[in-house]
């Protein structure tokens, strides 16, 4: 079975992604975002997510992915998703969000957004 490309958790958590902006569609103002760290939030939260955290114009967001999609990946593509792909899907929902100047402190993402948002980034 040949192997397919993965995104590996080299480096410092909170430089998986670099520092984004999103501007948005409604109004023009341009959020200055910063991704921090990944987190499992059974734990903590007590919730079936998997949470990302980002500063977005220096005010923290949660960006709480379902677990379930991660095991939906895993059955599908027969490996788990590493932190910094999710962090990728994390950042990408946080960005469509935010173009539509929907801000919340936490975002719950469902299964079928997570796999949306897989599928769009390529990540097999």
């Amino acid at each position: 079975m040949p192997s397919l490309p993965v995104l590996a958790n080299v480096g410092a958590m909170h430089q998986f992604i670099g520092a984004f902006e999103v501007t948005s569609k409604l109004s023009g103002h341009v959020y200055d975002c910063r991704f921090s760290h990944i987190w499992n939030a059974i734990a903590t939260r007590h919730s079936d997510t998997i949470d990302s955290k980002f500063e977005v114009d220096g005010e923290g967001r949660i960006v709480g992915l379902a677990h379930t999609a991660f095991v939906e990946f895993r059955e599908k593509a027969g490996r788990d998703l590493t932190d910094r792909e999710a962090s990728f899907v994390a950042a990408e929902y946080l960005r469509e969000r935010l173009e539509e100047e929907d801000e919340r402190p936490l975002y719950d993402v469902p299964r079928a957004e997570v796999s949306r948002l897989v599928a769009l980034a390529g990540i097999k």
